[in-house]
C-alpha cells in the first residue's frame, strides 16, 4: 500500500510517501520520499493576517508538484493538513479552493490539539519504558504542541501560539509564554522521570550537531549551551559554522529557546529525538484508518 502525507506548516510543506507493507503481522513503513518546501506562510499571516499573492501562487505550484509526485508514485491514499498559519490566514479557505480546483489535493485545516494528537500517532511511546512518563514537544514555525503520557495514556495536551516564524516577527508576548509556564507547572508531574520526546526539523538538527547516538537522549544542558552559541552569531555566522540553510539559521536560536523553557518548567533533563513528525503521524493515521484497526 502506498500512502502519502502533505503537512502544511508555518514554516515549510512536506510531502511524504510511505510503503506500508505487512508481513507476519508486523507492519513496516517504508520512507519512498520526502519533499520539503520552505513556503514561509507565517511570514505573511502573522504580520499581515492573509497570505500574500507571492505566497499563494507558491502553495499552488508546490501542490501541482506534490500532486505530480503522489500521481508517480501511484499513491492510493493521502491526507493533506494545514496547520497554524493557514488556521489564521483570513483567505486560507479560498487558497483551499483553487488549491482544490487545479490540483485536486483536498486540504484540511486541523487544530492545534489535532496537530499534537498526529504525532502520538507514531507510537513512539509504545516502544518505551513504562518506569518513565513523557512529554512529546513539537516545535513549528506557528505553534508548540505539547502532548503528556503517563502509563502509556495522554492525560495532558495542549497548543500554544508560540513558534519559531511568530517569535522571528517579535509576536510572542510576555503573557503568551507566562501562559505556557503556568500551564506546564500545572499539568506536566509525576511520581514517575519525566523525560522529553521532541519532534521538528529544529530539534532534529540539534540532535545531530550534538554528535548524541541514535536512540540515546540529548540532555538539556547541551540544549542550553548550543543554544548560547546560536545566539552569539549572524545568520550569516550559522549558515556558515553549522552548515545550515537559511531557513533553518534564521529559526533555529528560537526553536531552541522554546525547547530550553518547556524542559526548565517542566523539570526535565533529556529529551529523545526519534525522527517523527507530523507528517509520519498521518502516514500512521491513514493507514490505521483504511486498514480498519481504528
Amino acid at each position: 500500500m502506498i500512502i502519502a502525507a502533505i503537512d502544511i506548516g508555518s514554516n515549510a510543506a512536506r510531502l511524504l510517501i510511505n510503503e506500508v507493507k505487512t508481513q507476519n503481522k508486523e507492519t513496516e513503513f517504508i520512507k519512498l520520499n520526502l519533499l520539503r518546501v520552505p513556503l514561509r506562510l507565517g511570514m505573511d499571516v502573522f504580520t499581515l493576517g492573509k497570505i500574500g499573492e507571492e505566497r499563494e501562487k507558491m502553495v499552488i505550484d508546490t501542490m501541482k508538484i506534490f500532486s505530480d509526485l503522489m500521481r508517480i508514485y501511484k499513491v492510493e491514499h493521502y491526507r493533506a493538513c494545514a496547520t497554524s498559519a493557514m488556521r489564521d490566514a483570513e483567505n486560507g479557505q479560498e487558497i483551499i479552493k483553487i488549491v482544490k480546483e487545479t490540483t485536486d489535493i483536498n486540504i484540511e485545516i486541523i487544530s492545534g490539539d489535532e496537530e499534537a494528537t498526529l504525532i502520538y500517532e507514531n507510537h513512539v511511546a509504545e516502544g518505551l519504558d513504562k518506569d518513565f512518563a513523557y512529554l512529546y514537544v513539537d516545535v513549528g514555525g506557528g505553534s508548540t504542541e505539547l502532548t503528556f503520557y503517563e502509563n502509556g495514556k495522554m492525560v495532558y495536551e495542549r497548543s500554544f501560539n508560540i513558534g519559531t516564524i511568530r517569535l522571528l516577527n517579535d509576536l510572542v508576548s510576555e503573557d503568551n509564554w507566562k501562559e505556557m509556564k503556568e500551564e506546564i507547572r500545572k499539568n506536566i508531574n509525576s511520581k514517575k522521570p519525566i523525560v522529553a520526546i521532541g519532534s521538528g526539523g529544529n530539534i532534529n538538527k540539534a540532535f545531530s550537531m550534538s554528535k548524541t547516538k541514535d536512540g540515546k537522549p540529548m540532555s538539556a544542558t547541551y540544549l542550553k549551551k548550543v543554544y548560547k552559541e546560536i545566539n552569539a552569531l549572524t545568520v550569516d555566522e550559522r549558515m556558515s559554522k553549522y552548515n545550515l540553510r537559511q531557513d533553518r539559521a534564521d529559526v533555529l536560536g528560537h526553536a531552541l529557546k522554546i525547547y530550553n523553557n518547556v524542559m526548565t518548567w517542566s523539570e526535565i533533563s533529556r529529551i529523545f529525538v526519534p525522527k517523527i513528525s507530523v507528517a509520519d503521524g498521518l502516514i500512521h493515521n491513514i493507514y490505521e484508518r483504511v486498514s480498519g484497526k481504528k
